[in-house]
């Protein structure tokens, strides 16, 4: 009896099935990747809506801080603007780096700062800054499970055959990743 046929069979059989499921899982991963941004997006696009509640609400109160009112809404627009993991990390965070200096300007003012509007709109800000943290972090395990599937053997075969390419890390700007300054 000859085997050979059989065990040929067997093995391209075999091996079909493993690329069908290393297939399947890259677009599983892939997908995974593609959900995790829209969230992402999703809280982006709040925060850029409330940016313009935070500038009529303290140009109401410190009117005569204009600069700091108007390089947060070049920040805004440039974060509106940008496209791609990376390039929007970086226009983010110039957006973030920028709310935080109106909230240091709401310091000199008592009056904006007991008002209901200017304290509600920080406390949606924080929610979702901490959102987007933890939707960065997420996002970015994702793509490190992607990356990672595309670049080792024996999947990296199958996503070089059906053109699967790398993702972009959601990363910080550099000025968020340098050491915080303490002052006595």
């Amino acid at each position: 009896m000859d085997l050979a046929g059989p065990i040929a069979i067997g093995v391209v059989v075999v091996m079909l099935a493993w690329a069908v499921f290393a297939y399947n899982g890259l677009i599983r991963r892939r997908n995974r990747v593609d959900a995790t941004w829209s969230d992402i997006d999703v809280l982006l696009r709040r925060r850029h809506d409330l940016v313009p509640n935070l500038v009529s609400t303290v140009g109401g109160y410190a009117a005569h801080e204009s600069a700091a009112l108007r390089a947060v809404t070049e920040a805004r627009t440039a974060a509106i603007a940008a496209s791609g993991p990376a390039a929007q990390g970086r226009a983010e965070s110039a957006l973030s780096e920028n709310v935080k200096s109106v909230f240091a300007v709401a310091e000199a003012y008592p009056n904006l700062k007991a008002s209901d509007a200017f304290v509600e709109l920080q406390e949606q800000l924080t929610e979702t800054e901490d959102g987007l943290e933890h939707a960065r972090q997420f996002y970015n395990d994702s793509v490190y499970g992607y990356v990672n599937a595309t670049q080792t053997l024996p999947t990296s075969l199958v996503a070089s055959v059906f053109g699967f390419k790398p993702r972009q890390y959601f990363q910080a700007a550099a000025s968020e990743r340098a050491a915080v300054a303490v002052r006595p």
